[in-house]
């Protein structure tokens, strides 16, 4: 962290001249279970992961926003346009800083609070396009920095919403708030059993340090496909199932009555769903009773996750599906896709002593099949959003 505060400061200086006034940090995510729940009102069990977005950021004297990110050439500049009444964002902001953009509008349009002009450097090592939100993990240090340096205090909930709105309406991204949640809310060495109907949270116990066992995060590098119409997709067929099943959403779904549907294609997205919330409740029960078999009980659900995303939910991609398979070959004992799919990561429990044969097998059969070479991360549960001392 002390690395990537020091170079978010320096490329402030550099942009901008000067020193900033908040620098903010928050975290990418991954999701032990609970996947396409979460905008289904369902439960989800994500934490926090140790790489992090920095935002370090300032005040203007003038309505306008200038962001910087490290590694990409051009600096972007976005004022204030006149729509329906109201001062907002332009809408030509169509590139990345479309998320920054986002909060801006986010902020000032639906919260009623005054943030003004800024400028934003920002640092990240959260790996982009591996499915553990690097867009919440900018949204949430962006949003964080900007309350700060304008005095804005704004509930954790309220908070999560502001950055959900600036994903869903702003960029367009139809995207439940998990993944805004954990990046914000989560608590180091715990996982947060959530359920999305009530936004109430349980933080549960979760380290496998001295279990004999380690989580690795492996990125597939495969390049994501048709990720937003397919995930737009998905949730259309699970608003048209529960208005055929006549309930609000497929929360609501008893075990068995989604047999009666007609279409075979809507009758397996929503046994994925119930199914998977069948899982995390399953999950939460583990963590919550800290019985010793932590790693057993949650990989044998990881698997059964899994199957039910590539038969059931069909999101995961030859890539994705390879790797899953290959890490329980070599010895893993539960392994699953996390986050919304059409590629991204794995998530595998492995045994302390195997993690670097693990690895090096799971490498070596993607490059026989002429796949990426996956990058290996270990993973475990970090601290959410918080301030930065810079004094």
């Amino acid at each position: 962290m002390d690395d990537l505060v020091k170079r978010a400061r320096e490329v402030f200086r550099l942009r901008f001249g000067g020193d900033p006034d908040a620098v903010w940090a928050a975290p990418g995510r991954i999701n032990l279970l609970g996947e396409h729940t979460d905008y289904n009102d369902g439960f989800v069990l994500p934490h926090a992961i140790p790489y992090y977005t920095v935002a370090a950021v300032s005040k203007a004297g003038s309505p306008t926003w200038r962001v910087h990110s490290d590694g990409i050439p051009q600096t972007s500049t976005f004022g204030l346009g006149r729509v329906g009444g109201k001062d907002r964002p332009a809408d030509a902001v169509t590139d990345w800083s479309a998320y920054v953009a986002g909060i801006v509008w986010s902020l000032r349009e639906h919260e009623a609070v005054e943030i003004g002009g800024a400028r934003i450097a920002i640092v990240s090592d959260v790996p982009v396009g591996a499915g553990v939100s690097s867009s919440a993990a900018l949204e949430m240090a962006v949003l964080g920095a900007l309350c700060d340096i304008y005095e804005v205090d704004l509930e954790p909930r309220r908070a999560v919403l502001a950055a959900q709105r600036a994903e869903n309406e702003y960029v367009g991204v139809p995207t439940g708030i998990l993944d805004q949640t954990a990046s914000l809310m989560s608590r180091e060495n715990h996982a947060l059993f959530m359920d999305c109907r009530t936004q109430s949270i349980e933080e549960l116990p979760f380290d496998l340090e001295g279990t004999g066992y380690r989580m690795l995060l492996i990125d597939s590098r495969a390049p994501h496909r048709h990720v937003d119409n397919e995930y737009a997709d998905r949730r259309r067929d699970c608003e048209r199932a529960a208005a055929l099943l006549g309930v609000e959403s497929l929360r609501d779904v008893g075990d068995h009555s989604y047999f009666d549907l007609p279409d075979l294609v809507l009758r397996r997205r929503v046994r994925h769903i119930v199914t998977e919330n069948h899982r995390v409740r399953d999950a939460a029960e583990v963590l919550r009773a800290g019985a010793e078999d932590i790693p057993l009980l949650l990989g044998y659900l990881f698997n059964e996750s899994h199957q039910s995303m590539m038969v059931d939910y069909e999101i995961t991609v030859p890539e994705i599906d390879h790797l899953v398979a290959a890490a329980l070959r070599a010895g893993a004992v539960g392994a699953r896709m996390t986050g919304g799919g059409f590629g991204g990561s794995v998530i595998a429990i492995v045994g302390e002593d195997d993690a670097e044969a693990v690895c090096d097998a799971i490498a070596t059969s993607a490059v026989e099949r002429d796949f990426p070479e996956p990058v290996f991360r270990t993973c475990y549960p970090a601290p959410g959003a918080y301030r930065i001392d810079i004094t």
